[in-house]
Formats: C-alpha cells, sequence, structure tokens
C-alpha cells in the first residue's frame, strides 16, 4: 500500500522560514517521479516543484530561487526547504509521488500560513 505523509507545516511570519518533510511508503524512491504542489482557499492546486528520478528539478515561477527540493533515498524522503516565505505562499501543501506522472499517489496535505 503506497502511502505518503507530509508534515513541517505550520505559523512563520513573512520572511522566515518552512522545511516541509514527505515520508513514502510502498514505492521504490530510486524509481519515482515526486512533487510538492500547492493550494491556497479559492485557487487551483499549482505546481511548486517536482524532481524526476533522474534528480531533473523544475520549479514553478513564484517559487524560483527561495524554495528547495532534495530527497534522501535511504530514508525515503522528500523535502522542501522554503526560504523568503510570502504571505502569497499560505496554502496547503502537498505531495505527490508514482512511478508515472499520470499515476500519481497523494499525501493529505499540510497547512503553511505566512503572516505579514
Amino acid at each position: 500500500q503506497v502511502q505518503l505523509v507530509e508534515s513541517g507545516g505550520g505559523l512563520v511570519q513573512a520572511g522566515g522560514s518552512l522545511r516541509l518533510s514527505c515520508v513514502v511508503s510502498g514505492l521504490n524512491l530510486r524509481l519515482t517521479y515526486m512533487g510538492w504542489y500547492r493550494q491556497a482557499p479559492g485557487k487551483q492546486r499549482e505546481l511548486v516543484v517536482t524532481i524526476s528520478r533522474g534528480g531533473t528539478t523544475k520549479y514553478g515561477d513564484s517559487v524560483k530561487g527561495r524554495f528547495t527540493i532534495s530527497r534522501d533515498n535511504a530514508k525515503n524522503t522528500v523535502y522542501l526547504q522554503m526560504n523568503s516565505l510570502e504571505p502569497e505562499d499560505t496554502a496547503v501543501y502537498y505531495c505527490a509521488a508514482g512511478y508515472v506522472t499520470d499515476n500519481l499517489y497523494w499525501g493529505q496535505g499540510t497547512q503553511v500560513t505566512v503572516s505579514s
């Protein structure tokens, strides 16, 4: 059974940092496409960043230079380091994973709130 569990969300002031974690079970992380997505109230879900099994990353324009994705295959964990947070980053952040991009598994989400 595939399971993704996010953690690390919370309330932070603008300019602060948070690190999100996503622990994956049931998939071989070395063969897995991973991604972080977010959804703010009243908005569509948007891509934050993805990382291919080969390590190629793709960042959303709004987070380039501020957010960094990394993966620890030994711990089956993917991280999202978020720096210079802005109120516009407030959203529920979701981790997604899969062997193919059109069949992804999703976590339950973790709330990130950035106060001005």
